[in-house]
Order: structure tokens, then sequence, then C-alpha cells
């Protein structure tokens, strides 16, 4: 039977302080000596590590992210996203398109990733080494020698290559990956001009599906929490349960990342797919149940506790992390 391991991409944001913070973590989280990796552990199955997209990761900074998710979740793991120097050229942030032309990378480059990446994979925490490209990165034939040349250099890791323009779409692309073992990234996004959405292919003994929102105003947001706010309805969640058991039919194990991060919204979609996913209750955050119910019973109907543990139905953790609800402290 397939494993489905539902995660998050990144666990510390700025705009979840107030939001994501009050919710989901305790507000004396740093006082209690709990590091938010550990606490969000108990909750999700993985977390994308997004800083090694930017840099190579710190291999103490990475043992010890083992360590500390490992105290919520023995069986937590992570999916690493490989350093951008690999799939996008110097200045692509500035409109400038990547290619094998333009993409630089030296061996310098490769062991310093593997450095990082190393203590993860030590610990059988490296669940899926993760390549980006861009959309600019068009499947021609240099475009995919590099691709190839790339996987070769991390072959010893589990790897997934998101590739988000529609000519990778090619049966024979996908008939190589398979050869390769390397699962194909199937991102769920709104289909704007020639972006690949709506995949759901299995090219590797796991399969890796991530969720970027549906936001219409992708192309015209102004960074990258605008591009990235959206919050799944349960209607569309249904949508995205149906193409993970397509997948689990074929694949052993499938990663599905939430990524629509901005203001928490990721990990109460994380949650609630969890749910929809099993039909039963899952674990979630106790944002102040006990003394909820302590003040019902003391006749206090209306205290503004938020409390989202055990959550079905579902609508009820979508409530709690909606950004249009005015805000309440907790009690």
């Amino acid at each position: 039977m397939s494993q489905v391991l539902v995660g998050i991409s990144g666990f510390s944001y700025p705009d979840w302080k107030g939001i994501v913070y009050r919710i989901v973590y305790p507000k004396d989280l740093k006082k209690r000596g709990i590091h938010e990796l550990e606490y969000v552990a108990q909750f999700c199955d993985f977390c994308e590590i997004n800083t090694s997209f930017y840099r190579p990761l710190n291999p103490t900074v990475a043992k010890n992210w083992c360590k500390l998710a490992a105290r919520s979740n023995p069986d937590f793991q992570f999916t690493a996203k490989l350093t951008q120097v690999f799939s996008h050229a110097p200045g692509a942030d500035k409109k400038k398109s990547s290619s094998a032309e333009t993409i630089r990378y030296t061996p310098q480059d490769v062991e310093d990733a593997k450095r990082g990446f190393e203590p993860l994979a030590t610990d059988g925490k490296l669940g899926a080494l993760l390549l980006q490209f861009p959309i600019s990165f068009k499947y021609t034939e240099g475009n995919w020698d590099h691709l190839i040349d790339v996987l070769h250099l991390f072959r010893e890791y589990p790897r997934a290559v998101e590739v988000r323009h529609e000519s990778w779409g090619d049966p024979l692309v996908l008939g190589a990956l398979e050869d390769e073992q390397v699962a194909y990234c199937n991102i769920d996004q709104t289909r704007i001009g020639g972006t690949l959405e709506g995949t759901q292919y299995v090219t590797a003994p796991f399969a890796y599906l991530r969720l970027h929102g549906r936001n219409k105003q992708w192309f015209q947001a102004k960074d990258r929490d605008e591009r990235y706010d959206y919050l799944y309805s349960k209607e569309k969640l249904s949508r995205v349960k149906e193409k993970i058991q397509n997948m689990s039919a074929t694949a052993k194990k499938v990663f599905v990342a939430a990524n629509n991060h901005p203001k928490g919204q990721a990990p109460a979609n994380a949650l609630e797919l969890k749910h929809m996913l099993t039909g039963k209750k899952v674990k979630a955050p106790d944002s102040g149940t006990s003394r909820c119910r302590k003040k019902q019973r003391q006749g206090r109907q209306n205290c503004n506790c938020r409390a989202i543990q055990h959550f079905p139905p579902s609508l009820q953790i979508e409530t709690a992390m909606r950004s249009d609800l005015p805000a309440r402290p907790i009690v």
C-alpha cells in the first residue's frame, strides 16, 4: 500500500507571526525552549527545505534539524531543494532566461551542496532532492543534456525534478525520467500561458506533488508572497485528493507539499488534506481547547479561543486560518 506524506514548504516565515504563531505555535514556544520545527513535526509528515535553494545547507544546521524533528516525530522526513546555481542563470530574477548556455556551476558548488545534504541522507531523513527550473527553461536538446548531467551529479540521492514549461510534457521526457528513476514533480497551480499544470505523472518509485495555489494573479503578483497567497477550498482539495489517489496506485510513496505559505494557509490546507485522505481525526495544534471548555462551563460562551485540535470537520481549521477573519487573541 502506498504511503502518502503530507507536508509544508518551509516552516518559518515573518508573516506567520500573529497568524500561524498565534494558532499553530504556542505563544510561549521559545520560552519553553521548543524550536518551531520540533513543534510543527508533530502535525506534518515532512518539510521542504527552502534555504538550500539560495545557498548550500550548513551541515551542522542540517544535523540539528534532524534531531529537532525526531524529538516530536521519529518518522519525519525532509525534502531539500538543490541550490539555484544548478538551475537558474545568474540574474534570472531580473527576467534573464535560464538555459544550458546561461546556467553556470562549478565543482566546488557540487561539493558544497553534497556536504549540506549528507547529514540528512546519513540519518535517513532525506526523502528527496528537488531540482527546480523556471518556466524560461524549455525542453531543448541542450537543456535536456544539462538536466541529465546535473541529475547524474547527485545520483546517490532520491531525486525529483520540477520543470514548469509545457514543452516538458513530452512522452520521451517522461520515459527517460522513468529510466533514470527520477520523480517528475507535479504542480497544482492556475494554468497561465505556457505553464505545465494538472499532471499526475509517476516516473520513479516515489511521486511528488507541490501545491502552489490557484492565484489567478500569478504573473501579475508584485512579489512571492502575493503569488502564493491562496487558501484551497474543500472542493479544490477534493480534486487534489483524487490526484494523490491516482498517483498512489503506482508509486510506493507520495510526497505532497503545500507551498501556499502566506498567512499560514499551507499548514491549514495540509492538515485538512491529511484528514480527507485518511477519513480520520488527525492531530492538530492546540490553541487553547481545554481553557475554552473551562470558560464555557463557567457560562462564558463567547471566549476568543480558536480551538483546532482534532479538527473534523475540516472547515474548523480552514476557518481558523483564513486571513480575512478579524484577529482574535489567544486566551
